[in-house]
């Protein structure tokens, strides 16, 4: 049939253009993709713009440590001394900068998770347990770079496994649980907390740190949300709220903080 022929030919045509604006495309990307990932995150209005000798202090609730008439101990110290942390002698097994929590050191890490949770739950937070493995794309939208040098984050051997890094913070599943679609605005603000295994790659600083800090693999606690932008302070509300929430949960811990 003739408009058979034509319909063909109109897609041979098509074909053709499309191989010219995909080539083009693929230079674009390369040409202004890659610049704007260079572009930083905005920041909070009141952050104060400068270096750590600008920073404000805005509070300060509860006491510090108390005066001991004897040198006290730190937490590395006193854990390995009652055999509940275990942090030497693993080159090994698991190599730099890891651990092992047991008995009391083990049971305290899971009732500092259940007490939070139960917490945040009991505020109207939808629990959530997210994937450890994701895809770069993920985790370019929320501003890492997993092909940084050097990288913060664990990549997969590519060789098996194309474009899946180890999250660092389960931040980075929730947000590829929400990226891509829309939500109702009738169910925002969504409130999200999930307890994630964070691995690290915790490049180094050239100075060793002391105890359970910058370790590869640790368990946290996040908090999440996801707000609107009709009135542009939705977000920085949110944000007060969950700071709201990080204070009742170190007030009823008892303990001290700015």
């Amino acid at each position: 049939l003739p408009e058979l022929a034509a319909l063909r030919e109109r897609g041979r045509s098509l074909r053709g253009q499309l191989r010219v604006l995909e080539a083009e495309e693929s230079d674009l990307e390369q040409r202004f993709y890659l610049g704007a990932l260079q572009l930083p995150n905005r920041t909070h209005p009141a952050v104060p713009v400068g270096d750590q000798s600008q920073a404000r202090l805005r509070e300060v609730a509860g006491s510090p440590s108390p005066v001991f008439d004897f040198k006290p101990k730190g937490h590395l110290e006193l854990g390995e001394g009652l055999d509940i942390i275990r942090q030497k002698r693993l080159s090994h097994v698991s190599g730099h900068r890891s651990y092992y929590l047991c008995g009391a050191g083990a049971l305290l890490q899971h009732a500092l998770i259940t007490f939070t949770l139960r917490k945040l739950l009991s505020k109207g937070f939808l629990p959530m347990t997210v994937p450890d493995l994701l895809r770069g794309a993920v985790f370019e939208g929320c501003g890492v770079q997993p092909s940084a040098t050097p990288s913060p984050v664990y990549t997969i051997d590519p060789a098996r496994f194309e474009d899946l890094c180890l999250a660092g913070t389960s931040e980075v599943g929730i947000a590829g649980y929400f990226m891509d679609h829309a939500v109702q605005l009738q169910d925002l603000p969504v409130r999200v907390v999930c307890s994630s295994t964070c691995y690290r790659a915790e490049t180094d600083t050239g100075r060793e740190p002391w105890g359970l800090y910058r370790v590869h693999q640790f368990t946290k606690v996040e908090m999440f949300g996801v707000t609107a932008a009709e009135r542009g302070t939705e977000s920085e509300e949110l944000l007060d709220e969950f700071l709201g929430l990080q204070k009742e949960i170190f007030s009823e811990l008892g303990l001290h903080y700015r």
